[in-house]
């Protein structure tokens, strides 16, 4: 079968939003996300009659993007992350590195000084690639223990502020893939409260008169199971534990959550020991280049096998809100 070719010149009538490489390839050849992470990996993909293999690229006016594929073959993205590292990186630079949290890391130490946290193990990995000259690393943002997913850290302390105010501001995108207990009625909503500390390490909702921080968690539902829901979360604002207590006080505890709701948490199919929680997205500014970055990564293996392994039928399984 002869090769599909597919091509795209970049004009002022494309959106900005939509001149990503790897939304533009979707467009072009209605590929899946994994279809479409493997056609950059295996160089169908071409920018300016050059191997594109960077999927995050922004395009410019004038660009010329081509996908030259075989509509037959499947293009299986290569396996992530390397084994050596334990996390997959995204993207690195100079300034900052994005890489994919595994979930039975911390992000950086706690008071008990742990020593196999993703600060130090990215650090280790910098300094392995500068040839024994260390390399440090600076936390930008924190994903908890047990949840996996998109997570940017600084190389350097002036890159590592300016990302940090952009987080206080409220700026970068965040999207998160959850399962959560029984079947929310709402196919989308919004959860707004003031949360302030409880008991031991728990956050919660408090009232006017006590002290706390606005917190805005958006959702839509992805599907529906008998007795779970997949949602898709947006962050408006990014409070310690903010999804995990927002759906916990709606009755629909993050599965595998052993700190908010932990007996409702508990699922016979979600076996392991981490939370059902996947930070999928995430959006920034390059502090120092001014470009408009975004990285994703596909949900975790877990959620594959919880959401195929129900026993229900194709068609229940499909019940959701309309997308």
């Amino acid at each position: 079968m002869a090769d599909t070719v597919k091509r795209l010149i970049v004009t002022s009538e494309v959106p900005a939003e939509q001149r990503r490489a790897d939304r533009v390839v979707q467009m072009l050849t209605g590929a899946s996300r994994r279809r479409t992470q493997g056609l950059f990996d295996q160089q169908c993909v071409r920018l300016n009659n050059a191997v594109c293999a960077e999927p995050w690229r922004w395009l410019e006016d004038a660009d010329v993007l081509e996908v030259r594929y075989d509509e037959a073959l499947r293009y299986a993205a290569v396996k992530r992350p390397p084994k050596h590292l334990g996390f997959e990186v995204l993207f690195e630079d100079e300034h900052l590195i994005v890489v994919v949290k595994p979930a039975a890391w911390l992000t950086v130490p706690s008071p008990k000084r742990e020593t196999n946290t993703l600060v130090q193990r990215v650090a280790e990995y910098l300094t392995k690639r500068n040839r024994g000259r260390r390399v440090w690393t600076w936390a930008v943002q924190r994903l908890d223990r047990g949840v996996s997913g998109v997570i940017v850290l600084g190389r350097d302390e002036a890159a590592a502020n300016a990302l940090r105010q952009q987080f206080a501001a409220h700026e970068p995108q965040r999207r998160y893939l959850a399962i959560v207990a029984g079947r929310l009625a709402s196919d989308r909503g919004e959860f707004q409260s003031r949360l302030g500390a409880g008991e031991g390490l728990r956050q919660r909702s408090v009232d006017e008169h006590e002290e706390g921080q606005w917190a805005v968690t958006r959702y839509e539902v992805a599907r529906r199971l008998r007795d779970a829901t997949l949602v898709r979360v947006e962050l408006e604002t990014g409070r310690r534990n903010q999804i995990r207590v927002h759906f916990a006080e709606a009755g629909h505890p993050i599965l595998g959550d052993k700190l908010y709701a932990p007996q409702s948490a508990k699922h016979p199919r979600w076996p392991h020991d981490r939370l059902a929680l996947h930070a999928q997205q995430l959006g920034f500014v390059h502090p120092l280049t001014g470009q408009s970055l975004e990285f994703d990564t596909p949900m975790p293996d877990e959620f594959e096998e919880f959401l195929g392994g129900t026993g229900e039928p194709k068609a229940h399984l499909a019940d959701s809100t309309n997308e």
